[in-house]
């Protein structure tokens, strides 16, 4: 029933309403998914299955995901995934502001 390609709507959760790809095969429950919602894991009782299969390979890019829902003719909102691994790869540190010393003046030049 949730074969790679199958289009399906969350739910339950943050993405329910939102249409997502099936691109992971179905283990023990959980299928892998993305679209409209974040890419993750999903339970399979927490999407509904629709009639449309979309040609995609399994584990596509996002990119891939959401060109094949819009070949589909589904209008897709999008939506940027802010992983933490995109995070840190395109991210550059930050430079810490320097302290600015204070001259300690002495007792003995006073003197």
């Amino acid at each position: 029933m949730f074969n790679i390609g199958r289009i399906c709507m969350k739910i339950a959760g943050r993405d329910a309403g939102k249409l997502g790809v099936v691109i992971g095969n179905p283990e023990n429950g959980y299928v892998l998914i993305d679209g409209e919602v974040r890419r993750k894991k999903v339970n399979v009782k927490h999407i509904q299955p629709i009639d449309h299969v979309v040609n995609v390979k399994e584990e596509a890019s996002h990119e891939d995901v959401i060109a094949a829902l819009k070949d589909a003719g589904y209008d897709v909102k999008e939506i940027h995934h802010d992983s933490k691994y995109e995070a840190k790869k395109g991210s550059k540190k930050k430079e810490k502001p320097t302290k600015k010393s204070k001259k300690k003046s002495s007792k003995k030049n006073k003197e």
